[in-house]
């Protein structure tokens, strides 16, 4: 069993001052893989005292210095992917082909985006309408970025990487459900020669360093991903100190699929809802129909998800690995469960694991259909590989359909009408719309609207997110 127990303080690894230990579970098999600390205050003070001692010197390090860092950090990052892809599959159950392609490239993206956008980045600038005025962007300060489980790269390298080009300096708590690839981060930034205290890591819990960041009066801004709940409690904790907080929260994603939709649509529409187990906050797990297509689009979900073949993490190929804990699969069950009771109709999976695996967080793929938009299984965010079937005609019922939640994250649109296209995107209320299961482009924001959170993620807004304006006059 592998022993991180120890906090990236510094610019070194240190003992905890307050650690309490956790044992790491891999969900495929329900044992323990690893053991860390769970840091208290002490660490966490400790955490911010070095990034707040070394924000001046790093603030003042020129831009292409601080680019030059990334660029290092980029190569460690490569010469470590099989590390990090490792890692990932056994901490949150990520199967290891899906894990060394999209996990970790996630990162090498996001790294490479950044860079690029960071090029062509001007810190200072005329204003607009007065020339003699200057525009400066200065980085906020020291940045509490708290990150989850289920995209461990894709969410860690979307707040390091351009807080470090902004000019920030921070403390990285991950989850502690998943902490093992953040360690693995913490090590090739280590290698990458950062000052001492530009970046720090502490293992914890919400309710302890998560709390202890988002309060403490030496942290200048939040960078939350993760639950809405959390992100309420973390918007009311930082209030008292008027820190700015940045939330990437749930979804609840519809896909809407029109009658002139291309044939395979339906399909890649189940097979994007149960991508990394359904663990993914901008997954499309409202599917909605027009009736004209109903009744075929229900039989090739059913087809889909009876196809879909899951197995652990360790074993190579395209498959669903598990969900990433007992908690997670019980709230998987338990609306599952709702779903049967509240009169939705169970078209394929359904309750327990699947045949043949009767170890480790293996969740079913599950399809309704018949479903209504006032059923819990359409209102809450699942989280794990279910899909909710709702009929719609015409268009209007579909938006009106859609934009019945309170996220606002991703929608997605499949018709061969370009101005229904264009039409419908617009009324969607949601930060981001995909057309016909094109994803967004390198640099794109990433964010949401309504209790899907607040700010963008990627390219030069995220790394405005990490900026403040100030205006001089008279230079």
């Amino acid at each position: 069993m592998l022993d991180k127990r120890d906090f990236y303080i510094g610019g070194t690894w240190v003992s905890p001052r307050q650690g309490r230990a956790l044992e790491v579970i891999d969900p495929s098999t329900e044992e323990a893989c690893a053991v860390i600390s769970l840091g208290g205050a002490q660490d966490t003070d400790a955490a911010v005292a070095a990034a707040r001692g070394a924000f001046e010197g790093w603030m003042f390090t020129p831009p292409a210095e601080r680019l030059a860092a990334v660029e290092r950090i980029g190569r460690a990052y490569e010469a470590r992917a099989e590390d990090m892809a490792q890692a990932i599959s056994l901490e949150m159950g990520a199967p290891i082909d899906m894990a060394r392609r999209a996990q970790v490239g996630a990162g090498s993206g996001h790294i490479a985006d950044f860079m690029a956008v960071f090029r062509d980045f001007h810190f200072e600038f005329p204003a607009p309408h007065s020339p003699d005025d200057l525009i400066v962007l200065e980085p906020v300060g020291v940045a509490a970025l708290i990150t989850p489980w289920n995209w461990p790269m894709n969410q860690i390298t979307l707040k390091v990487i351009p807080a470090l080009l902004a000019g920030c300096t921070m403390v990285l708590k991950p989850s502690e459900i998943a902490p093992l690839s953040a360690m693995v981060f913490a090590e090739i930034l280590d290698e990458a020669g950062l000052p001492p205290g530009v970046f720090n890591l502490v293992n914890g819990d919400g309710e302890g360093v998560g709390t202890q960041l988002s309060g403490h009066e030496d942290v200048d801004m939040v960078s939350f991903t993760g639950s809405t709940r959390a992100g309420r409690l973390i918007s009311r904790n930082a209030a008292e100190t008027i820190k700015r907080v940045h939330l990437e929260l749930g979804g609840k994603g519809a896909n809407l699929v029109f009658a002139d939709a291309d044939e395979k649509a339906v399909k890649r529409g189940v097979l994007s809802c149960f991508g990394n187990s359904g663990q993914s906050c901008n997954a499309p797990t409202r599917m909605l129909v027009q009736r004209e297509i109903y009744d075929a689009a229900v039989e090739t979900a059913r087809a889909t998800a009876e196809a879909m073949e899951v197995a652990p993490a360790a074993q190579a190929g395209r498959h669903m690995g598990p969900v990433v804990s007992q908690a997670q699969f019980d709230k998987i069950q338990d609306l599952i469960q709702k779903g049967i009771d509240e009169g939705a109709r169970l078209v394929a999976g359904g309750l327990g694991r699947p045949e043949g695996l009767n170890r480790g967080y293996f969740v079913r793929p599950t399809v309704f259909a018949d479903v209504s938009n006032d059923m819990t299984i359409a209102r809450e965010e699942i989280f794990g590989p279910v899909l909710s079937i709702l009929p719609f005609n015409p268009e209007e019922e579909a938006e009106a359909i859609a934009n019945d939640t309170v996220y606002g994250l991703t929608n997605y649109v499949q018709s061969s009408d370009t101005d229904r296209r264009a039409r419908v995107a617009r009324r969607l209320r949601s930060g981001m719309v995909e057309m016909n299961s094109r994803s967004l482009g390198a640099a794109t924001p990433f964010g949401g609207m309504k209790q899907s959170g607040t700010g963008r993620e990627g390219g030069h807004w995220g790394l405005e997110d990490f900026l403040e304006v100030k205006a001089i006059s008279g230079l």
